[in-house]
């Protein structure tokens, strides 16, 4: 089994670095464009394999694809960081650049393989994955709703003093402002989350939750990376163990909850085929309503990107 991570930044080299601790893969190739850095990330990974006892392989390439040749699964990290006071949409015209290249490189040496979108901004840049490998869309997917959910239950699992383990959440549509936090369906045990906490306290979570990787940004002047790596190195585990575990991903909609032709945080099965199932949950008026708004924004973004004739 061969995963490649490209982009091996902070975020890259931590989704490397859980892939290999967790034994997810035979084989975990670590790409960049920046001379040497991929190779003295993957060295120092696996230079710790004694330490920690782990047998999976890490190798470092610059820019070299024919080493990432027949992968199972990529990650693709790439792209320029959010910095302090830039908006997700700033990075729209760069990132859609380097999102293309990497995807067109990548479909040429591993035509098979499940795609795995990071980069920000995530929804467009899953949108422009998807346009230039032209292959099915349950292969080509984004990571949102895990690292979201992440924090939703992190912060839920703070205010109430039990372990985070114990909380299950859902959470839909764009990764940003109007991601749409669905308390009816997060649990604690199996309890509802709503006979736990109060109604102001759940709100000021889910507020904080919105802007997670702001609060982020503030404090380190550069966006996060060890939960944003450890939520990809969890979906490409369900992907390569067949776990068919149930995520909140960022999927291509076709109908699904009236959205057609729009990348969309969604629950979903994920297993060896990808996407193998979206879940239509049964959203009352106002949570449908906000997916729509979400909705609405993400669409926005998308139809920037294709005015912007990058994938021509």
């Amino acid at each position: 089994m061969k995963v490649t991570v490209v982009g091996a930044g902070n975020v890259g080299a931590t989704c490397a670095d859980v892939l290999a601790q967790r034994e997810i893969a035979n084989e975990i190739v670590l790409l960049d464009i920046k001379e040497g850095f991929a190779e003295g990330k993957a060295l120092d990974i696996w230079q710790k394999a004694p330490i920690n006892l782990y047998d999976s392989r890490t190798i470092g390439s610059t820019n070299d694809y024919s080493k990432t040749a027949n992968s199972d699964v990529v990650v693709i990290t790439s792209g320029l960081p959010r910095k302090p006071g830039m908006s997700r949409d700033d990075l729209i015209a760069t990132n859609a650049g380097i999102v293309k290249t990497v995807t067109e490189n990548i479909i040429q040496h591993s035509p098979n393989a499940i795609i795995v979108i990071v980069s920000n901004p995530l929804d467009v840049m899953t949108y422009c994955a998807y346009l230039n490998a032209k292959v099915d869309s349950s292969k080509v997917f984004g990571m949102a709703g895990v690292l979201d959910t992440a924090r939703y239950r992190a912060f839920l699992a703070e205010e109430l003093n039990v372990s985070p383990k114990d909380i299950q959440a859902v959470l839909m549509g764009g990764h940003g402002d109007t991601m749409v936090p669905l308390p009816r369906y997060t649990t604690v045990a199996g309890i509802p989350v709503t006979e736990l906490i109060s109604p102001e306290k759940l709100d000021e979570i889910i507020e904080r939750t919105k802007f997670g990787g702001g609060e982020i940004v503030k404090l380190l002047g550069t966006s996060a990376w060890y939960a944003p790596g450890a939520a990809a190195a969890q979906m490409v585990e369900a992907i390569v163990r067949d776990q068919k575990r149930i995520f909140p991903v960022c999927a291509w909609l076709n109908g699904e909850y009236g959205l057609k032709d729009i990348y969309l945080g969604v629950p979903v099965v994920l297993g060896k085929n990808g996407i193998e199932k979206i879940i239509e949950l049964q959203l009352n008026t106002e949570e449908k309503a906000l997916l729509d708004e979400s909705a609405k924004a993400v669409k926005s973004v998308m139809d920037v990107l294709d005015n912007m004739n990058v994938n021509a």
